[in-house]
């Protein structure tokens, strides 16, 4: 039987470029991807994302655009990732590297796809044109994406 684990991602978004994190330690580490992470108990999930945001970027927000929702699947495992996704276009302070992730802009027409979880060029699009989306996506191991679903939403 699987069970779920409920997971955020936050991406920063301004004109023409984006905020990634290359991740130093554990799960995905050695990509660069959004910010994010578990939700603690007695935390909504955009409470959540923000507090990772600020812990792993050293930026603020007061509000978060949810824009996606993306559950995964990794061959062998009993644990369903649910990641909740979120833009923010406007927030406080100056990206700062922390233990976790060091932050970095790229160019939305540079974006490192290739030093990145294979799904996200699939999804980013959607996120950077503010479309709302379901997606699922099953792995092996991962680099090998097995099975993948997504869809535009009108709401979430």
């Amino acid at each position: 039987m699987l069970t779920s684990k409920l997971l955020t991602l936050v991406l920063v978004v301004q004109p023409g470029r984006v905020l990634l994190g290359l991740k130093k330690r554990g799960f995905g580490a050695g990509r660069w991807n959004g910010f994010g992470g578990k939700v603690q108990p007695g935390e909504t999930i955009e409470q959540a994302a923000k507090r990772e945001l600020l812990e792993e970027s050293g930026l603020t927000v007061d509000t978060l655009d949810k824009i996606g929702n993306i559950k995964f699947e990794f061959v062998g495992e009993t644990e369903i990732l649910d990641v909740h996704i979120f833009r923010t276009d406007t927030f406080t302070g100056y990206p700062t590297e922390s233990d976790e992730m060091s932050p970095a802009w790229f160019d939305c027409d540079k974006i490192p796809f290739d030093q990145m979880w294979p799904d996200d060029k699939l999804w980013f699009p959607f996120m950077l044109q503010r479309k709302k989306f379901l997606a699922y996506f099953k792995f092996q191991g991962h680099d090998l994406i097995l099975e993948q679903k997504i869809e535009e939403v009108d709401k979430l």
